[in-house]
């Protein structure tokens, strides 16, 4: 089962048409094509019937691994490499 951005990539469509389409806010469009956002039933339904699709057939929810967010936000701020005492874990 493909997620909403390979059904967006595999069809004729851009971000801004599946805007138009679903009839939701820009952000949350993007966060849904991303996996950034988990969406609603409704906003499953919207985003389905704008991409020709049945909303059994794509994967919903988040792709991205959360440690990750934080990571491109902000940069990794801290030495996992590390324990809790600064001394370095075995491995």
């Amino acid at each position: 089962m493909p997620t909403v951005d390979v059904i967006l990539e595999q069809s004729d469509l851009t971000l801004e048409d599946l805007v138009d389409r679903s009839g939701l806010p820009y952000k949350r469009v993007e966060a849904i094509v991303f996996g950034r956002w988990t969406p609603s039933p409704g906003e499953r339904r919207r985003v389905a019937d704008a991409l020709g699709v049945e909303i059994a057939d794509v994967i919903w929810g988040h792709m991205m691994d959360p440690r990750n967010v934080r990571y491109r936000q902000m940069g990794l701020k801290r030495d996992f490499r590390r324990g809790a005492g600064g001394r370095e874990e075995e491995g």
